[in-house]
């Protein structure tokens, strides 16, 4: 864990449409929800609450003080569509320090550019940039990292069971889109996602010509079923 991120809040009572004066002063509504308790709106300073959505993304534990002291993790953040970096809104899910929290991570490639795969003229894709992790606030991890160093020859893979897990965090496994008829067949782990992987150059873009060539077939087919309904509406 990094260091600790705060935030300091007061509660707010403007609303709806006065919401702008807020913003024209410098200040950033938001609200505050969880189990247990009713969701409250409130506000912070506009550059302290960007350095926490920066700092904190949706998986690093925020320490909320001042009108309400809580563990919260940010859920939803809006941005200003015509200024960059402009934060508008923000959503943040109250948590309990003893309860386990599930959030996702992102993976770090350590190493990159330096596998004995890339010194070889081979090219190392990360097919995974997040993975869902469970464990206490305080001990989620900023990211998940992995050494690529050893990928060395085409087919190689690193996969989410390589990865070395901080203390006290566990992967999610996920049983959704299971029927009873598929009970029989062996469910593949969490730990078998591929993470990266390395290919040979000509047989990447090979593949990605292929995959270009498929896109485009499937829009030509679409533009011609269109085609073909408005000839008919036309006819009828």
């Amino acid at each position: 864990m990094g260091e600790k991120i705060s935030l300091s809040i007061s509660e707010r009572t403007v609303h709806g449409k006065k919401v702008r004066k807020l913003r024209a002063d410098g200040i950033t509504p938001g609200v505050v929800y969880g189990h247990g308790m009713e969701p409250m709106p409130i506000q912070a300073d506009a550059g302290e609450m960007r350095r926490v959505v920066v700092q904190a993304g949706k998986h690093t534990p925020v320490h909320l003080t001042g009108a309400k002291k809580r563990i919260a993790l940010i859920k939803d953040v809006e941005f200003d569509a015509t200024r960059h970096g402009v934060v508008r809104h923000v959503s943040f899910h109250a948590v309990k320090a003893d309860e386990l929290v599930h959030t996702e991570v992102p993976i770090h490639l350590l190493g990159v550019g330096e596998s004995e795969a890339e010194k070889a003229g081979l090219v190392v894709l990360q097919a995974l940039d997040k993975a869902e992790v469970r464990a206490l606030p305080a001990d989620l991890p900023e990211a998940l990292e992995v050494d690529i160093a050893g990928l060395a020859a085409v087919g190689d893979r690193i996969t989410l069971g390589d990865i070395t897990l901080p203390s006290g965090v566990e992967l999610v496994e996920h049983d959704s889109g299971r029927h009873e008829e598929d009970e029989d067949e062996e469910k593949p782990s969490i730990t078998d996602l591929v993470v990266a992987n390395v290919y040979e150059p000509a047989a990447l873009e090979a593949a990605n010509e292929a995959a270009a060539g498929e896109s485009a077939d499937e829009e030509e087919v679409a533009v011609e079923g269109e085609e073909s309904e408005e000839a008919e509406a036309k006819e009828a």
